[in-house]
């Protein structure tokens, strides 16, 4: 969203609510939020990323900074991970996912990331920050390599490219 638009957007929401138990909203718990992206390739293939700091595969995506929509995420990191500005499109799944070990609950958005042509598939700069490799595979080719709840969400996702209705899971279900 143009930043412009963000602060009109704000200001006509007039001054903000006082809080009515002093210190409360500090007190609330707080879920981490990301935004990934469902990007293909003309055969239908996914493309993945071999993480440098997890030992499964993931899509392009990332968490959200602070005051950051899991849209803006998204956008943000596919630029940096893909060295490419994307048009990223509508919204395919939205999923909630429960905390596990360290990590807090979390809402994991995946966005239509569109269809890669071969000369955008020889621009890919994958940063070897964040990814050793990548590749474009199906789904089924790739579940052994994922977390059975992103292979569960991708599935989702899928369905939500053909059906055109947008899906809710929680843990991929």
């Amino acid at each position: 969203m143009d930043d412009d638009i963000r602060r009109g957007d704000l200001l006509a929401e007039g001054e903000p609510e006082r809080e009515f138990n002093p210190g409360i909203a500090a007190r609330l718990p707080r879920k981490t939020v990301a935004g990934g992206a469902l990007i293909r390739d003309e055969a239908g293939r996914i493309l993945f990323l071999e993480p440098t700091y997890k030992p499964t595969l993931d899509i392009p995506g990332g968490i959200a900074e602070y005051d950051e929509s899991p849209y803006e995420a998204c956008c943000r990191e596919i630029q940096e991970e893909l060295g490419l500005a994307l048009e990223i499109g509508h919204l395919l799944v939205v999923d909630w996912v429960p905390a596990l070990g360290v990590w807090t609950d979390a809402l994991a958005f995946i966005f239509d990331g569109g269809v890669l042509d071969r000369p955008m598939i020889d621009r890919l700069k994958i940063d070897p920050v964040e990814a050793r490799a990548h590749e474009f595979l199906t789904l089924d080719e790739a579940r052994p390599r994922l977390r059975p709840s992103l292979a569960r969400r991708l599935t989702l996702a899928h369905q939500a490219l053909t059906t055109g209705t947008p899906a809710y899971a929680d843990f991929g279900r």
